[in-house]
């Protein structure tokens, strides 16, 4: 993980860019668990009959799908990392940008949906302790 930090201003210009990677990962994600309901499904399906022909030519190819949708994903999270932004959460699209305010590391907040970033929180609080930025924040620095 990177050491960097951003400011409010940066952190923002940067949304429009992770959300598409973030939306690239979850859409990858939703695949792959379909992918896994769908094998499960089959697997049980053998299981209650003591076998059974299956044509595995359609399973290759959603195999197949399923190893391009977790590359995907892992390359969409890698590129999020390597900006410096933390992922939080795949499933509700949470992310975190270091902010270095007063001497200290806070974490700018965004949640997928939300149109701009306007909560922070510290690096132990999380999601629940999530405060609205003021001017304190909004003032924080950048380093590296």
């Amino acid at each position: 993980m990177s050491d960097r930090t951003f400011t409010l201003d940066e952190a923002q210009s940067l949304l429009p860019v992770l959300e598409s990677l973030l939306r690239a990962a979850i859409a990858g994600k939703e695949l792959i668990e379909d992918v896994e309901a769908e094998m499960q499904a089959v697997n049980h399906r053998i299981f209650l009959n003591g076998g059974t022909s299956v044509d595995i030519v359609p399973l290759a190819r959603r195999k197949a799908e399923r190893v391009k949708a977790e590359q995907r994903v892992r390359d969409a999270l890698a590129e999020i990392d390597s900006i410096g932004v933390q992922v939080k959460d795949i499933d509700i699209g949470l992310l975190d940008f270091p902010c270095t305010v007063e001497g200290r590391t806070v974490l700018l907040c965004w949640k997928l949906g939300e149109k701009s970033i306007t909560q922070w929180h510290g690096v132990e609080e999380g999601f629940a302790g999530r405060k609205p930025i003021d001017e304190r924040i909004a003032k924080g620095k950048r380093t590296n």
